[in-house]
């Protein structure tokens, strides 16, 4: 192919040639140079496919809005689909491949769609596949997802790494274009705290591809001149190839840097990206401002172009756009690339200005026609002629690159991801930022400025006020600027008369202008409704180039202004974002981190076997010498509990101090049952409803002092409880003088169960715990190991037996299990784990998360009378009240075992009366929590059944569907063992 590179010009280095591959033929570029401008210096004009017709598609812009040049980069783990060639850096090797079409890009059979497209206008889906109703599944759906999607992701495992980390500075300032670089500088030298992000590899944005001068040099030095202040100054922070994909709470904007994206080879030792959550104070949006397309037919053919797009490649990176360009503007900025061209020896056909007159004087050799229109371009997979249409008449001009210069939409995303809705201007012709926004402001482009005198004057001056905020004094620097061609507003142009072809509004979702007035006329002109009735900006792009022309074709149709259709939803993120970066090392093993108990150790040198549990690693059970199956542990334990004595580890219970001296107010509006009279030194059980009257947790809270509670949640609830009392402090009564914190890790806990329990306890600790001064349900702090320790003591039991549980400081938990196993020696003290302490609950009937599932009340668990009676209001009161909560038909809790002993069921088996078929109506409930019981030498299990209380010595089915096993069972008490509560003072 014939070279469009340069002779001379650009920033890349053209001593250092890059091979690439494109669909498997080879091309050379240089360093410097993006996927879409070697492959342009090349004269690859067709890149793409378009989605619904399959139409070749070229390269349109040269940052991120690209809807076309998206390719699939590298291979097996490393495969990137989905790639914006306008802003993959080129590498030696790098290998890219076209996406959607078959068998290949320049022969697609896809492309016979568009035979179709008078029968696939706006709205066809929902109007062609309701009929006949049996087709959906045999035919519509199977073809509509083999047709689904761009690119292909890889099911190979990804060999790189990738991070998260966090910054924090005074000023962020998003941008680097002569707004942010003014900006950042300003704030540098008074010696603000500075990030600036950059999502291109260079510094400098429109910069790079202006020729005019600025102080004196050309903007492209000044660019760098400024860049290289940035670096000297320590207090900032310069981020390239970084994208802010949005602007979330507190001031914390999440970005995206791309660390080693350009590498053929990326180092081990590095990410290959890196998420940035940064915390400003301030940030200053310096973004700029995207250029629109003209809406005239055939303006998907590959060569036509954006004008500031065409600009870019010309002075950026040395390509010429074509051998014979045109350019279509309706502003000013034409004329810069006019200029520009003409500098480059590039041959300027014509420029078609819409506008009858314009301010800028053009003396270079091409054609100036003015008061007219592109109305039709021809060509198949690269442009050949365009018709132009004006008072003289049609005529057809001969070019292979067409520009358009429609005008400017800023780039506001971020401004709104906070939902703040954009605002049109009839000034600027386009939508602005909101008003009045907290923690940010905008400089340059984005705020409707044209010239790069406006855009630098900006960027200081909003730094100084700024820093004024933080009382710092900043001095702007004045700059001069001459050579720029300033784009001011002019009126749009949506709609251009005698158009014959389809003029594209959404290039990616093939989305044109005659949809967007079929919406209208179908009763879907309201903004949000044409977005997904005709799909425009729901491309990859979300609307980047089509938003606007499609609000403005809308108005035409509607006969309103752009104001009153207004835009849709801005939300992050701003450009897509790899599961790599959002999943950051967790991978693998580093999934979820894996939190040990204070007593891991302890429990390894007793021989456990742990089991995950949630993040946490517990001691699931204690094998010892002869014991060849799980059971055989788990039984020992939990006959030697009720016996001797066992030591388990419970540190892992959610743990919360309360305190404040509202705390008494708080947890009683917090739990069903009462705590505001609980008296210094009890503990008490309590149930946490949520608003709906579920039960949401369960678990003891403890007075130690007048305002001071301790309690403890579910361990999987930990964080979930935490989270739920924070915001009943902060949003339900903030008037209220009571202060949270999570303790869980501050604790090693333990519980010493067993007859025997009280006589070991006594070993180590220095109070009296008599029955008389630590009875059932006390709560207190004791001294330890002759006053050397301070621990707080519970007389609480999960087991049924006489049990205490101990919290010490964590750091001395092992030592103290140690002293207690030791202490416990001569009374046969065990460890003993959570499959023996699941064994001992289910025996008492007591209940968990298995039976709490989020659809029981405290009645359906036998616990109705922990709801007050007396108190005006807690949390779910209302919705307790709700007649179906009270049904007497509702799944309640009951035990079950085998009819045969040597008969066993499993958790999760329904529960069918004795002759009933296995159908869901013949349903009776299911099985919750199912342990063997070494007392009663049979299976046991907790079951939700329909009235089950009331069916005690009911025979009936346990039904496993999944292993299709029936077992004869009867239905029970829930309390298996010991059922008037006798041993918890033996």
């Amino acid at each position: 192919m014939t070279s469009y590179r340069l002779p001379k010009g650009g920033l890349i280095d053209r001593s250092v040639s890059l091979p690439f591959t494109f669909d498997g033929r080879s091309y050379s570029g240089h360093a410097g140079d993006t996927l879409a401008s070697a492959l342009l210096a090349s004269g690859r004009r067709l890149v793409g496919r378009s989605f619904k017709y399959h139409r070749p598609r070229g390269i349109l812009t040269a940052g991120a809005a690209e809807p076309n040049a998206l390719m699939t980069i590298g291979r097996a783990g490393r495969t990137d689909p989905n790639t914006r060639a306008t802003m993959q850096e080129l590498y030696a090797g790098l290998e890219a491949r076209s996406q959607n079409r078959w068998p290949s890009l320049d022969f697609d059979l896809g492309s016979l769609n568009g035979l179709f497209s008078p029968f696939l206008g706006a709205g066809f889906y929902y109007k062609t596949f309701m009929w006949p109703a049996a087709f959906w599944e045999k035919l519509y759906e199977p073809l509509i997802r083999r047709a689904a999607g761009l690119g292909r992701a890889t099911y190979e495992s990804d060999p790189d790494s990738y991070e998260k980390s966090w910054a924090h500075c005074d000023l962020l300032v998003v941008g680097s274009g002569p707004a942010g670089l003014a900006a950042a500088l300003t704030a540098g030298r008074a010696g603000l705290r500075v990030i600036l992000a950059e999502e291109h590899p260079g510094f400098g944005g429109a910069l790079l591809s202006e020729t005019a001068t600025v102080d004196g040099v050309t903007a492209l030095e000044f660019a760098a001149r400024c860049v290289e202040e940035l670096r000297s100054l320590p207090n900032v922070k310069l981020l390239s190839r970084t994208t802010v994909i949005g602007w979330y709470d507190s001031n914390v904007f999440g970005a995206v840097e791309r660390v080693q994206k350009h590498i053929a080879a990326p180092a081990a030792n590095r990410p290959v990206e890196r998420f940035w959550r940064i915390a400003a104070r301030h940030a200053i949006l310096a973004t700029g401002a995207e250029e629109r397309p003209l809406l005239f037919g055939g303006n998907d053919i590959p060569g036509v172009m954006l004008a500031g797009a065409m600009r870019t490649y010309l002075n950026r990176f040395g390509v010429a756009p074509g051998r014979r360009v045109a350019i279509f503007t309706a502003n000013d900025s034409g004329y810069a690339l006019a200029r520009d061209l003409d500098r480059a020896g590039v041959g300027l056909a014509a420029i078609i200005d819409s506008r009858p007159s314009s301010d800028v004087p053009y003396e270079g050799p091409a054609r100036v026609i003015r008061g007219a229109h592109v109305t039709d371009a021809t060509g198949g997979k690269s442009l050949s002629s365009v018709t132009v249409t004006g008072s003289g008449g049609a005529e057809t001009i001969g070019i292979d690159a067409l520009a358009m210069a429609g005008g400017f939409s800023p780039i506001i995303h971020l401004a709104c991801h906070r939902g703040g809705r954009p605002i049109w201007s009839d000034e600027h012709f386009g939508f602005l930022a909101p008003q009045d926004l907290k923690g940010i402001a905008l400089a340059g482009s984005v705020t409707g400025a044209t010239s790069i005198a406006d855009c630098l004057s900006q960027g200081s001056a909003q730094t100084v006020a700024l820093a004024g905020e933080l009382g710092v004094k900043a001095i702007a620097s004045p700059t001069s600027v001459s050579g720029d061609i300033a784009a001011r507003p002019e009126r749009p142009v949506w709609s251009i008369p005698g158009v014959k072809g389809k003029a594209f509004v959404d290039y990616q979702n093939d989305v044109h202008s005659a949809d967007l007035r079929l919406a209208a006329q179908e009763g879907f002109g309201e903004v949000e409704l044409a977005k997904r009735y005709t799909t425009t900006g729901m491309a990859t792009d979300q609307g980047k180039l089509s938003n606007v022309n499609a609000i403005g074709l809308l108005a035409e149709a509607r006969g309103v202004s752009p104001a009153e259709v207004g835009m849709t939803t801005f939300r992050p993120f701003y450009t897509p974002v790899s599961f790599g970066a959002l999943t950051g090392a967790s991978t693998g093993k580093r999934f979820q981190p894996v939190r040990k108990s204070p007593l891991h150790g302890w429990a390894e040198r007793n021989g456990a076997v742990f089991i995950e549990t949630g993040l946490w690693y517990r001691s699931s059970w204690f094998p010892r010498q002869g014991e060849t199956t799980w059971r055989q542990s788990v039984d020992r334990e939990v006959l030697n509990v009720r016996a001797n004595a066992g030591l388990c580890d419970v540190s892992m219970l959610g743990k919360i101090e309360i305190t404040g001296k509202d705390a008494a107010t708080f947890i009683d509006r917090v739990y069903s049952n009462g705590f505001a009279k609980l008296p210094v030194g009890k503990a008490r059980y309590g149930l946490m409803l949520r608003e709906d009257g579920m039960i949401y947790d369960d678990g003891t809270t403890s007075r130690l002092s007048e305002n001071r509670y301790f309690l403890t949640t579910t361990t999987a609830y930990a964080a979930g409880v935490m989270d739920h009392l924070e915001f009943c402090a902060q949003a339900h009564w903030p008037e209220l003088d009571v202060k949270l914190a999570s303790v869980t890790d501050q604790w090693a806990q333990m519980s010493l169960a067993g007859p025997k329990s009280r006589a070991i306890l006594q070993e180590i600790v220095d109070d009296d715990i008599s029955d008389h001064a630590m009875g059932l349900l006390a709560a207190r702090e004791v001294s330890l190991f002759n006053s050397r320790l301070r621990a707080m003591l519970f007389r609480i039991s999960f087991s049924g037996e006489r049990a205490y549980e101990l919290a010490v400081p964590a750091g001395y938990g092992e030592s103290v299990a140690d002293a207690l196993m030791k202490a416990g020696e001569s009374h046969g003290i065990c460890a003993y784990g959570v499959e023996a302490l699941g064994v001992l609950r289910l025996e008492k009937g007591f209940v968990t998360h298995a039976e709490i599932n989020g659809t029981v009340v405290p009645a359906d668990l036998g616990l109705g009378k922990m709801v007050s009676a007396t108190k005006t209001d807690f949390i779910g009161k209302a919705m307790l009240a709700r007649e179906g909560l009270s049904d007497p038909d509702r799944p309640r809790l009951t035990g079950v075992m085998p009819i045969d002993p040597s008969a066993s069921f499993m958790a999760g088996s329904h529960v069918l009366s004795k002759e009933a078929a296995a159908t869901l109506e013949n349903d009776q409930g299911y099985v919750t929590s199912v342990a063997y019981s070494p007392h009663l030498k049979s299976t046991i299990g907790l079951a939700l059944i329909i009235r089950g209380p009331e069916r005690h010595g009911e025979e009936v089915i346990v039904w496993n569907g999944l292993r299709n096993e029936t077992t004869r069972g009867r239905l029970c008490d829930p309390v298996f063992f010991d059922p008037n509560n006798e041993r918890l003072h033996v």
